[in-house]
């Protein structure tokens, strides 16, 4: 008993414990929100790669669509359902 008063009189002791507790619940950059701000990066990383990867996509469209007229007319009619003036285009969509 004599022991564990004189260990809870140590003034360092308390000190230390203090500044545990400070640094682990109440100060900005405490365990928890650490966690917190690893995680959003992680997804803003992961965000990052898949917006590269579209924008790389594009860039090569765009670099396709420079280049030949074929490419504008094939193009055209996937994307905005153009048609000729002479055809007809029917659209079938699948479940």
């Amino acid at each position: 008993m004599r022991k564990v008063k004189k260990i809870l009189q140590n003034k360092y002791l308390i000190a230390g414990m203090f500044f545990l507790v400070w640094m682990a619940c109440f100060d900005p950059k405490d365990w928890s929100s650490l966690s917190v701000k690893k995680e959003k990066l992680k997804n803003l990383q992961k965000s990052e790669a898949e917006l590269s990867q579209k924008i790389a996509e594009t860039n090569k469209e765009l670099s396709l669509l420079k280049s030949s007229a074929s490419t504008i007319e094939l193009y055209a009619r996937e994307k905005y359902m153009m048609k000729k003036d002479n055809e007809e285009v029917f659209i079938v969509k699948t479940p």
